[in-house]
């Protein structure tokens, strides 16, 4: 029997088996992060049909070993998808994404603007015409006398929380952003 003897001319130039092995176990795990999400959020990652209703079927199972096989199948379908659009939805979801956390900080600063001063309403309303100015004006007032008052601030989380929800209704109709509303706030 020959043995093979090694040649510098036939050096393979591809990934190790390895790093395929290590490239299809992180595909697999980035599936399973898609799995554990909730419907709406599943809805808003950017992934194929057969995907999202593979990870639908995960969702239903209830056997380990059903869910494992169902896991693995997931993997194999992540093959045939670019990773990086799953992982940005997945990042913006845990608030891990500069983008995400920059987003944050903008509408933190909004309501800590509005708060301290009323005319901060008019840049909003400017951006966001169909805005309920008295819902805002309302959850401002309780906020402020949350504060007065030491209690829990349930008025000024949802005063954010409304806050998100117009930015990013405006963000899907192309409207204006709170950048614009802050410079508004500051020329009044």
């Amino acid at each position: 029997m020959a043995k093979h003897k090694y040649s510098p001319d036939e050096e393979y130039d591809g990934p190790s088996k390895s790093q395929l092995k290590r490239d299809s176990t992180a595909l697999q795990d980035l599936g399973r992060e898609l799995a554990e999400l909730g419907k709406e959020r599943l809805a808003k990652v950017p992934i194929d049909e057969d995907l999202r209703d593979a990870v639908k079927d995960y969702q239903r199972f209830t056997a380990h070993e059903a869910k494992r096989r169902q896991l693995q199948y997931i993997g194999k379908l992540m093959r045939n998808v670019d990773p990086e659009p799953v992982r940005a939805a997945l990042d913006a979801f845990k608030g891990v994404s500069a983008v995400e956390t920059a987003r944050m900080h903008k509408l933190e600063a909004l309501r800590t603007k509005l708060i301290e001063d009323e005319k901060t309403l008019h840049g909003i309303a400017e951006a966001h015409p169909g805005v309920d100015l008295q819902q805002l004006r309302v959850l401002r007032r309780n906020a402020i006398k949350e504060k007065e008052a030491n209690k829990p601030p349930r008025a000024y989380r949802e005063l954010f929380r409304v806050l998100r929800e117009l930015e990013e209704g405006g963000a899907a109709a192309g409207s204006g952003s709170f950048d614009e509303e802050a410079e508004a706030g500051d020329e009044a």
